[in-house]
């Protein structure tokens, strides 16, 4: 059974830095597209970053570009979002998602991706 689990979240003080983590089971990294999300509260739920684990494309979101990075370990079968120069509105839950097909990363569209994990908390204080 298809499992992604997050880790890493957590306060941190504005211009501070988090790395998530998305340990997947049940399925191995090699062929997938793997995105990370995030819902503020009270807004629609965002694309921060999309990475293809076949070729190691990427994705990303304007409001993030040149201060996240996403990668993947396939032999640890997790992908990664480090989080560098965190603002306050990068409050958010943080989900990963997995979806089958490689390509959905390079539009990183919540709605291409078929499992999710239960999300990881995101708090950056001013």
């Amino acid at each position: 059974q298809l499992q992604l689990v997050e880790s890493g979240g957590g306060l941190v003080q504005s211009g501070g830095s988090l790395r998530l983590s998305c340990a997947a089971s049940g399925f191995t990294l090699g062929y997938y597209a793997i995105g990370w999300f995030r819902r503020a509260p009270g807004k629609e739920r965002e694309g921060v970053s999309c990475i293809s684990t076949s070729d190691g494309s990427t994705n990303y979101a304007d409001s993030v570009e040149g201060r996240f990075t996403i990668s993947r370990d396939n032999a640890k079968n997790t992908v990664y979002l480090q989080m560098n120069s965190l603002k306050p509105e990068d409050t958010a839950i943080y989900y990963c998602a997995a979806d089958p097909y490689p390509r959905v990363a390079s539009s990183c569209q919540a709605a291409d991706y078929g499992s999710w994990g239960q999300g990881t908390q995101v708090t950056v204080s001013s």
